[in-house]
């Protein structure tokens, strides 16, 4: 008999330790994505397909640091977000699609879940790292959100670093630009790539608050005056340490429409469910019904992740302290 109380103890023992395993809640957890919508293999050269990537993991690896080191949500998504906004490969900061008129309009916001303070900034040009303008929106002034010259100003008086037109120039996207505007003198269909693209974080600390924050350019060729959902707190941003925090990406339109970012963390805040749950509801769900392309990334307060889109692709990342880093691009 003995044997077998040995085998069946040995048992025991490997079993609790993997349940332990499964049920331990990370330190720390970051997520990011670089924009969503017609990203397939055909789309990308397999050299774009590897400095993309690359850049990815630099922006994750970033955060991470941050973390790693006890540092805040907000100052390891500020640093994730701003390495995206230096790649001219993304639709934000450096990387931004030209409007109809052709200029570079930057928006972007960010929220502590901690305090629920937000900070947002709409329709801004030659600001560098947008990220840095929608934070100091929030910690240096008793606004949410300031847009156009107006937001440019309050930077200016606030330090915030700006660059030239030429340093957000990029041969790609003006080419969308040109492009998009044959098409639509044309009545040609644009692609749909042209309509959104976006870049953005949410994180869980040490101290047990999260953050979030998005950044982009807008739609190509968008017309004079539009505000997408990257800006719009409750839309493409939200934060709240009962419940998530979240970045979302797609057509605006549909993410202000449904309330994307503070409707997935209602649903696991009031709702009980769990953030997959309520990411898979609301962006496989109702977006869906809508007619809305897109996604999100989302780390709850437990530091569950969830990445989940509905389109082809999504330049996409997470870590936590007890995931490795992994970044993809595609559906598969």
């Amino acid at each position: 008999m003995l044997p077998k109380i040995i085998i069946l103890i040995s048992i025991f023992i490997l079993t609790a330790v993997n349940v332990s395993a499964a049920d331990q809640t990370p330190d720390y957890a970051l997520v990011l994505h670089g924009g969503a919508g017609t990203i397939t293999p055909d789309k990308l050269t397999p050299e774009l397909e590897q400095t993309i990537t690359k850049t990815l993991h630099q922006a994750l690896m970033t955060g991470e640091e941050i973390l790693k080191n006890g540092g805040t949500s907000l100052d390891a998504i500020t640093a994730t977000i701003q390495v995206l906004e230096n790649s001219p490969h993304f639709n934000a900061g450096r990387g931004a699609v030209f409007t109809a008129e052709g200029k570079n309009e930057l928006d972007s916001s960010i929220m502590d879940g901690a305090t629920l303070n937000a900070g947002a900034v709409s329709g801004v040009t030659n600001i560098k790292n947008p990220i840095t303008l929608a934070r100091a929106v929030m910690e240096k002034s008793p606004h949410v959100m300031l847009q156009g010259p107006g937001a440019v100003i309050f930077g200016q008086k606030n330090g915030i670093e700006t660059a030239p037109d030429e340093y957000f120039f990029t041969q790609h996207r003006w080419d969308a630009h040109i492009n998009g505007l044959v098409k639509e003198a044309q009545n040609q269909p644009v692609p749909k790539e042209y309509k959104y693209g976006t870049v953005g974080a949410a994180a869980l600390d040490k101290h047990g608050n999260l953050a979030a924050g998005t950044s982009t350019g807008g739609m190509t060729n968008k017309s004079h005056g539009r505000v997408g959902d990257a800006p719009i707190i409750g839309a493409g941003t939200y934060a709240n340490n009962k419940s998530c925090a979240l970045s979302a990406t797609g057509h605006g339109e549909y993410f202000i429409r449904n309330t994307v970012a503070s409707r997935v963390c209602l649903l696991v805040e009031i709702g009980g469910l769990s953030l997959q749950e309520a990411a898979d509801k609301v962006v496989m769900g109702q977006l869906v019904e809508m007619g809305g392309d897109g996604g999100i990334v989302a780390v709850d307060n437990k530091g569950n992740m969830s990445l989940t889109f509905n389109s082809a692709g999504m330049y996409r990342g997470s870590v936590s302290s007890i995931q490795k880093a992994a970044v993809a691009i595609y559906k598969d």
